[in-house]
């Protein structure tokens, strides 16, 4: 069976667990989930508040104590200092967004924007689906070196855009949308939303995989002519001219 052949096969079967997900999926949680998002961010802050105003305050008690007080001016310092962090850590910019996938988006973006998604969507999956993630993101630097000198319009390029821009991304997304208490819930065919996210990830997997070794044919082919070269015109002495 021919790369390209099984590169089709591996993309053709994670369109068909997309396409089983996509059936099974619930209605979209949108408002909850931005609900969700801002009561993450402002308890963030908070913490980081708290943190800032132990730390100063911490090192007022020291210098207290080694200076047998700090006095009104060391009161004045440390207030200032705290309302100094409230105001940093209210008004410091939260996690920068993912930016939108672009048909115009270069290759190498596409891989890194895939990159920065699973790195933020990895703590809140489930164990056998962080696992997964982590192979996946193993094989990225691969595919962004490789696809970054490969045309968009290559066939190999458009699928590899297709599955990282979109479908994989989407499956995490569409599993986020399904309230945690639903999760445990089977479907027609037996699964559950962890099992169907568990199984869409491996075929992610295998299709990454897939195009990996595509697009690195080109480079083992002119390795294994490099070898045969060397074979031929080394071991027995021969002088065979060098591969063009």
């Amino acid at each position: 069976m021919s790369t390209s052949r099984q590169v089709n096969q591996a993309i053709a079967r994670f369109d068909e667990v997309m396409g089983r997900i996509d059936r099974g999926a619930p209605a979209r949680e949108a408002a909850a989930r931005q609900v969700s998002r801002g009561a993450l961010a402002i308890g963030r802050k908070v913490a980081n508040i708290s943190i800032a105003s132990a730390v100063i305050l911490t090192g007022a008690v020291i210098a207290g104590l080694i200076l047998n007080g700090i006095g009104l001016t060391g009161l004045f310092i440390v207030f200032s200092l705290m309302f100094l962090a409230v105001i940093t850590f209210s008004m410091w910019p939260g996690e920068r967004p993912i930016v939108d996938y672009k048909e115009d988006m270069p290759n190498h973006a596409v891989v890194q924007r895939l990159g920065t998604l699973l790195d933020r969507k990895r703590p809140a999956l489930p164990a056998p689906a962080a696992s997964r993630i982590d192979a996946i993101s193993r094989q990225l630097p691969l595919l962004e070196s490789r696809l970054g000198d490969t045309n968009q319009l290559d066939p190999l390029a458009q699928d590899a855009r297709r599955l990282m821009g979109k479908h994989l991304p989407e499956l995490i997304e569409r599993y986020e949308r399904v309230p945690e208490a639903y999760r445990g819930e089977r479907d027609g065919e037996g699964l559950t939303v962890d099992q169907r996210l568990i199984q869409g990830l491996d075929a992610a997997n295998s299709a990454l995989d897939d195009l990996g070794r595509r697009l690195a044919r080109e480079d083992l082919n002119a390795f294994e002519t490099q070898g045969r070269f060397i074979e031929s015109r080394y071991k027995d002495g021969g002088e065979t001219a060098p591969p063009q």
